[in-house]
């Protein structure tokens, strides 16, 4: 494992980062028990994997708990999260408090690493910074969570509108944002401003279904193209990326994916998520490996690196409770 410091915060942390949401939700998706899904975990960490990101809506708190009561909590490094709303209503500070003391019990723990408040949209930054933040930076001092991170809602806010403000902010400690090969925006306006700021980062959405589910990149491609957003040709291709798949480059559209945001200048830890041993380890390989050839990169910023809300799917189980 490769090992980086997180921002500022001086957590000492792997590159590649267990994401317990999602569609596999450490293996919960894939229809692993819970003790085979801490025993996932397990792997991970045999593999050089420290940092583990979870959430109160994701299920999979007490499987990290589980996990860290097993290797030791000293070996991983925890970040969770707190939804901001019940329906359509903003929770109060207490609430959120509540949360995140229900989140210290599921995982078994005294302190967590990373507290975010979660998928924060515009709309609600002003509330959060009045009423929220206070009462957490409280709960920070009185030694419940190290430092503070937010998370934005990428669905909802494709070019980074809550952050770029966060970023001005002097709480925030931890961001995590949306970056993929085919969502750069990240690269021209937040990463500057973060680097400066000495803000620690996590990456999301950098494999989504966009790269993983057969088909849908070609179709997504083809929209794209009639739109007037990509080339025409990459519209009419049954493999539009199949360019960065050749010797000396990437093994398949997906390591190129890894590898893209891995090596983005701003990148601390890009987050990945997995059901399978095979997959765990096809994932930890390719975050791993050196940058992708200097031409692909540049081509892939020449195409892309003007989109702006492509792939950026919640995930099934969330999309199929809204419909």
């Amino acid at each position: 494992m490769d090992y980086t410091t997180l921002g500022a915060t001086g957590l000492r942390v792997g590159v590649a980062g267990f994401g317990c949401g999602g569609n596999s939700r450490i293996g919960l998706g894939a229809g692993l028990s819970r003790a085979e899904s801490v025993a996932l975990g397990r792997e991970a960490v045999d593999l050089g994997v420290n940092f583990f990101d979870t959430a109160e809506s994701y299920g999979t708190e007490e499987i990290v708990g589980d996990l860290a009561h097993e290797v030791g909590r000293d070996a991983l490094v925890i970040a969770t999260k707190s939804g901001l709303r019940r329906g359509q209503e903003l929770l109060s500070a207490a609430e959120v408090v509540a949360n995140l003391d229900a989140s210290l019990r599921r995982l078994r723990t005294d302190v967590i690493d990373v507290y975010q408040l979660h998928a924060v949209r515009p709309g609600d930054y002003d509330r959060v910074m009045a009423e929220l933040v206070p009462a957490l930076l409280r709960e920070k001092e009185a030694g419940k969570f190290r430092h503070l991170g937010i998370t934005e809602t990428a669905p909802r806010d494709p070019v980074h509108e809550t952050l770029l403000r966060a970023v001005e902010d002097d709480c925030w400690e931890v961001m995590m944002l949306a970056f993929h090969m085919l969502n750069q925006n990240a690269r021209p306006s937040l990463f500057p401003a973060i680097e400066r700021r000495g803000v620690g980062t996590l990456l999301m959405f950098v494999v989504r279904n966009i790269f993983s589910q057969p088909g849908l990149l070609s179709a997504t491609m083809a929209d794209l193209a009639a739109e007037g957003r990509v080339p025409a040709e990459l519209g009419a291709s049954d493999d539009p990326l199949g360019f960065l798949v050749h010797e000396g480059g990437a093994s398949s559209v997906i390591d190129a994916a890894y590898r893209f945001a891995r090596h983005e200048p701003g990148a601390d830890i890009v987050l990945f998520g997995t059901g399978s041993s095979a997959h765990l380890k096809s994932n930890v390989a390719s975050i791993l490996k050196p940058p992708l050839p200097a031409e692909d990169v540049e081509r892939l910023y020449e195409l892309f690196g003007a989109l702006e809300g492509v792939g950026l799917d919640l995930p099934d189980r969330v999309r199929n409770a809204v419909q």
